[in-house]
C-alpha cells in the first residue's frame, strides 16, 4: 500500500530537478492537500522549500482532489484521470497544483544515464514511451468496447440519439401541455 510518506518522497525527488515547481508551490507553504482514491484519503502539506511532506490524516485540506478509481477510469492514463478528478477547496491553491501536476515530469532517461550510458537510457526511455501510448489507446479501446457493450448489448447505457430524442420529446410534451392549460383556462373563464 502507498503511503503518504512515499508518495512525498517520489514527489520531491520528482521536484529536484523542477524549480519552476518548487517556486509556484512556496506560496502555499503549510497548506493541506488530500488525495481521495475511493476509499484511500492521503494528506500531505507544502514546505516551505515548495515540495511536499505527509501530514496528519485529521488535518483540515484547503484543497481537496478525488480521483475515480474504477479500473476502466485507471487504464485511460494520467491524463485522462486528471479530467475526471473532482476538486474543492481553495480555488489558487488547486489551480497551483493542477498546474504542477500536468506539468511535472520524470526524466527517465537522465536518471538511467549514469549507470546504464546515454545510447541504452534513450532507448529504455523511448521504448517506455512507446509502452506508455500503446497501453493508454489499449485503455481507451477497452472502455470504447466496454461502453459500447453496455450500450448496444445489454441496453444498461442509453445511447446519445436515444437521450437526445427523449429530450426533445420531453420539451415537445411541456410545450404541448402548456398550451393545453392554456385552451382549458380559456375554456373555464369564457
Amino acid at each position: 500500500m502507498l503511503t503518504a510518506t512515499l508518495i512525498s518522497r517520489i514527489l520531491d525527488h520528482l521536484l529536484a530537478e523542477a524549480e519552476w515547481a518548487r517556486m509556484r508551490l512556496h506560496p502555499f507553504a503549510g497548506q493541506v492537500l488530500r488525495l481521495e482514491l475511493g476509499p484511500v484519503r492521503l494528506t500531505f502539506s507544502i514546505t516551505a522549500a515548495g515540495g511536499f511532506a505527509a501530514a496528519s490524516a485529521d488535518a483540515t485540506p484547503q484543497v481537496c482532489i478525488s480521483l475515480p478509481t474504477t479500473p476502466l477510469d485507471l487504464l485511460q492514463g494520467p491524463e485522462r484521470l486528471l479530467q475526471q478528478a473532482r476538486v474543492s477547496g481553495n480555488a489558487d491553491f488547486a489551480e497551483t497544483l493542477s498546474f504542477v501536476f500536468r506539468h511535472l515530469e520524470w526524466d527517465v532517461e537522465a536518471e538511467l544515464a549514469p549507470w546504464l550510458g546515454d545510447i541504452l537510457a534513450h532507448r529504455i526511455a523511448r521504448s517506455g514511451r512507446a509502452l506508455k501510448a500503446r497501453l493508454s489507446d489499449h485503455g481507451r479501446r477497452l472502455a470504447e468496447q466496454c461502453c459500447e457493450y453496455l450500450r448496444d448489448e445489454i441496453e444498461l447505457l442509453t445511447p446519445r440519439q436515444r437521450q437526445q430524442g427523449f429530450a426533445t420529446d420531453l420539451l415537445r410534451l411541456r410545450d404541448d401541455l402548456a398550451r393545453l392549460e392554456k385552451r382549458v383556462q380559456r375554456l373555464e373563464h369564457g
